[in-house]
């Protein structure tokens, strides 16, 4: 069995909130209130956070066919 990609221990709760920097609440992890989470969710839906990718456009779905 392989190992986790994080250990599930205190080392990933000291990391401060991605938006804002403070400490994470437990409820909220990783972030520190449902605010925060909210926000990160709209900057995924908005398209600030891209995942690069190497492929091409497809013709078919500029074309309307």
């Amino acid at each position: 069995m392989s190992k986790p990609p994080h250990p599930p221990g205190p080392a990933n709760r000291n990391k401060p909130c991605p938006v804002c920097g403070r400490p994470p609440e437990p409820k909220f992890q990783p972030f520190c209130s449902a605010r925060c989470a909210d926000v990160d969710l709209h900057r995924w839906l908005g398209g600030v956070y891209r995942v690069e990718t190497n492929e091409k456009p497809d013709d078919d779905l500029d074309s309307g066919v």
